[in-house]
């Protein structure tokens, strides 16, 4: 089936799959741009039905547990796919094959055998996919590449990134798959990357690195101009877990890419608080710090005043419409998420992540749930930006190798 094209100054018709968890933001946003003309929902597919009064706020669209039903009976221009991690693929082709261009969720495929799947389907569809890092709408991300463009902090000496969340039990118990490598296969069923059964199971790969905190790395790449997966030269990976989980929460990793920059991101789920993500880009004469949920910029250079920037963002599914529309560049197209999966996939071959001791952590069990808290991470979390170094190499004696 050829692309569905929309109509001009029609609003597009949207199919969302994945209603729930992060779809709420989904139908937050698909609300606005309904009420402002640009969309029409024309269905919801999750296998928890909406109750009525969400699907009437969307319109009253069709509801279908089927997603290839749903897509032939509606003939959306967009689908959004804001499913679990390891259904993204599959879903994502089963738009694709429908002729519906696609919002994809973060990560895009748990496995590089699946990302070459998508991409190989897009290729010879003519359809198009956006990722869903929303970070990649920043303006902010294109001021800090301009900058180191124009030699503002002179030659690049790296990039580093630090992630610090707190997450309690409950994240980890609010869907059977959070904090899983994998799941086992159903009976008769095949791993994502279309092979038979095996002990393997199904890849998810919902650690730290890939998923919550993915938009740092993924930004990183996106700053140095390496984020297609030709872009990566070397990956190394150091996984640990606090928590009682099969994937990591709280990782660094070390990226040396084909231009010869070296990135560093280091992450964890057991912080002390939750404090914004940010990316540091090292010159030889300063240096700029991006917070990229805030789109804060912050330009220290030698001998001049601290400057603080503000930036706008742009909505990524705005973004795809007016691609669709008259041909503006898609802000965060799959093939720029190549050297990201590069990563996802490192981490999904890695062996299992090392489990922290018990005297590296405590539980707090102040508010609604406990939690596992590394004392002294985030110290060690910004040491590992500011020297572009892996924890073992920082001091941490439960990552000396």
């Amino acid at each position: 089936m050829g692309p569905v094209q929309p109509r001009p100054a029609e609003p597009v018709p949207v199919v969302l799959a994945g209603a729930h968890g992060y779809g709420t933001a989904h139908r937050r946003n698909l609300k606005r741009l309904t009420a402002a003309g640009l969309v029409r929902v024309v269905g919801v597919c999750d296998p928890a039905p909406l109750a009525a009064a969400d699907l009437d706020a969307l319109g009253g669209p069709e509801q279908s547990g089927d997603l290839a039903a749903l897509l032939a009976r509606t003939g959306p221009a967009v689908t959004i796919v804001s499913t679990p991690i390891h259904t993204h693929v599959d879903l994502a082709l089963t738009a694709v094959r429908a002729g519906s261009h696609v919002l994809l969720e973060k990560p895009p495929a748990p496995s590089l055998a699946g990302f070459t799947r998508l991409t190989d389907a897009l290729r010879e569809s003519g359809v198009v996919c956006q990722v869903g890092f929303q970070s990649f709408g920043s303006r902010a991300v294109e001021t800090v590449r301009e900058l180191v463009a124009d030699g503002a902090v002179g030659p690049l000496r790296g990039i580093g990134a630090v992630g610090a969340w707190v997450r309690d039990a409950r994240y980890y118990a609010r869907t059977p798959w959070a904090g899983r490598r994998r799941l086992p296969l159903p009976p008769g069923g095949a791993d994502e990357t279309g092979g038979p059964d095996g002990p393997g199971g199904v890849d998810v790969v919902d650690g730290v690195l890939t998923n919550p905190l993915a938009h740092a790395l993924a930004t990183a790449l996106r700053i140095d101009g390496s984020d297609r997966a030709e872009d990566v030269a070397s990956v190394e990976l150091e996984l640990f877990r606090a928590h009682d989980i099969e994937a990591d929460d709280t990782s660094c990793v070390r990226l040396g890419t084909a231009r010869g920059t070296t990135l560093t991101l280091a992450a964890t789920l057991c912080a002390e608080r939750n404090a914004p993500p940010y990316v540091v880009v090292h010159g030889e004469q300063g240096r700029i710090t991006l917070q990229y949920t805030t789109d804060r910029l912050l330009l220290v250079r030698s001998g001049r005043p601290q400057q603080e920037q503000l930036h706008p963002r742009t909505d990524l599914l705005e973004n795809l419409l007016a691609h669709l529309r008259d041909g503006t560049p898609l802000l965060s197209p799959l093939a720029r998420a190549g050297a990201f999966t590069r990563v996802v996939e490192a981490v999904r071959t890695a062996p299992d992540p090392v489990r922290l001791p018990p005297d590296a952590w405590h539980s707090d069990h102040h508010g609604a749930a406990a939690r596992r808290v590394i004392p002294g991470i985030r110290t060690l979390l910004d040491a590992s930006a500011a020297r572009l170094a892996l924890f073992s190499e920082l001091g941490a004696p439960w990552a000396a190798r």
